[in-house]
């Protein structure tokens, strides 16, 4: 003897809202903001330290970090590199250039 499946209705899926909005942020703290310029944190509290590269604000208390429009600009002025990429990053694996 089988049960007897009860049909029941199912109800649609719901989406997940997608946000259509995107606020760039104001801050980053140091990890984040080392990131952004693609550059290791340890390099980037060494450029901060010499005065080299903009310097944190402080935020509130205890807190500090940096105006992403000014590790922009500080990016952006940065000098061209007349420097190859180096070997092991990736040349090679599509093969050598013509």
């Amino acid at each position: 003897m089988t049960a007897a499946v009860a049909a029941t209705p199912t109800k649609p899926q719901k989406r997940p809202a997608v946000s259509v909005v995107q606020i760039r942020p104001l801050y980053l703290g140091r990890a984040d903001a080392a990131a952004f310029l693609a550059i290791g944190e340890s390099t980037f509290e060494d450029l901060v330290a010499r005065g080299e590269a903009p310097k944190p604000r402080k935020v509130s208390r205890g807190r500090t970090a940096w105006l992403v429009e000014e590790l922009e600009a500080w990016g952006r002025e940065r000098p061209e590199s007349d420097h190859l990429p180096p070997e092991n990053s990736g040349y090679g694996r599509a093969g050598a250039p013509a």
